[in-house]
């Protein structure tokens, strides 16, 4: 039953004749132990309805010339961030399936999309046929319901280095009259490469909206000797104002004096720290005031007191672009992306 022996652990659907009267009878309904997936298919009961399993079903209905793309494409090629589910995190959204004419009949698994594209652009991963990342990024950032959802579907697609900023721009280029594209060319320049997360673009995109100027991402700080201070969210290169976005996980026991002491370290070495909190996303007056009192301050601090630097002690490997990253060897990535493995 495991779907074409790769490690994305899912069920491959089986039709209602491939069922043994014995599993008919497991559980005295009419299919038994099994659910039904799409029209015709089943899967066993106890199997979760992950996001690979939800691709792999819609998978058992391809035909020739169809692919799987958007959202769930990127799943298949596991980036992190793609989990195919509306923005209460509950409700799951169809699998989407790219054809050239109508192949397939319409339920609710799958979300038809019939729109001119090249076979150059399907890769098969795990004997599945999906569609690139570069052009599956680009159909969610299409279709995304308003720019700020688009900008995040970029810099989750590059979270995992699925794809690049100047890759999605090629591609965007070439296909100046597809559906949605101008939303592609207004994420564009909003997109940023070393985000880790959702409520991170958020945070990036609300703070340049506030102060006027983009901060740089999750890069190291340093001290004059070259010891690493930390990675804080956000920060502003020319002035040292550092914006950090903490989470419920963010407020209990030891990850909580954890980040108390950061901040110290921060401070003594003249840099400005603010924090949000979850509660803050929705009145954001509070946090506006403590981003602009940040400013003030180290617009009156001497430049005798700037301790830190943004420039890395020659032995650190910097991974802040789409670029580094992949130049890295095995064993660097599981040494310098640990951190963002989970």
């Amino acid at each position: 039953m495991e779907l074409w022996g790769g490690e994305h652990g899912v069920f491959v659907p089986i039709r209602a004749a491939e069922l043994t009267a014995a599993q008919v009878r497991a559980a005295g309904t009419p299919w038994g132990d099994y659910r039904r997936s799409s029209r015709g298919l089943y899967v066993p009961r106890h199997v979760e309805a992950t996001p690979a399993q939800r691709v792999a079903e819609a998978g058992a209905l391809l035909a020739r010339h169809t692919s799987i793309t958007g959202w769930a494409a990127l799943a298949w090629q596991e980036a992190h961030w793609f989990d195919g589910l509306e923005g209460d995190g509950v409700t799951p959204v169809p699998v989407d399936v790219s054809m050239s004419r109508r192949r397939i009949r319409p339920q609710p698994l799958i979300s038809i999309c019939e729109e001119r594209w090249s076979p150059a652009e399907v890769v098969v991963v795990d004997g599945l046929a999906v569609a690139s990342a570069v052009r599956a990024t680009c159909f969610v950032m299409r279709y995304a319901p308003h720019l700020r959802a688009a900008v995040r579907a970029l810099c989750m697609a590059c979270f995992n280095d699925h794809v690049s900023l100047d890759e999605v721009a090629e591609w965007v280029a070439l296909h100046p009259s597809y559906t949605g594209i101008e939303q592609c060319r207004l994420a564009l320049p909003l997109g940023d490469e070393n985000a880790w997360s959702p409520a991170e673009v958020d945070f990036l995109l609300d703070w340049t909206e506030l102060v006027g100027r983009r901060p740089l991402t999750n890069r190291p700080l340093f001290d004059l000797s070259g010891r690493h201070l930390g990675t804080p969210d956000l920060v502003d290169p020319v002035t040292g104002v550092l914006g950090e976005y903490d989470s419920e996980l963010h407020l209990a026991g030891a990850r909580r004096a954890k980040d108390l002491a950061r901040e110290g370290i921060f401070r003594d070495h003249g840099l400005h720290p603010v924090t949000m909190v979850t509660a803050e996303r929705r009145d954001r007056a509070a946090f506006h005031q403590r981003v602009h009192s940040a400013y003030a301050a180290a617009g009156r601090q001497p430049a005798a007191e700037r301790r830190w630097t943004l420039q890395p002690p020659a032995w650190w490997v910097p991974t802040w672009t789409v670029e580094q990253r992949r130049a890295l060897t095995a064993r660097e990535r599981a040494l310098w992306l640990a951190h963002r493995a989970g």
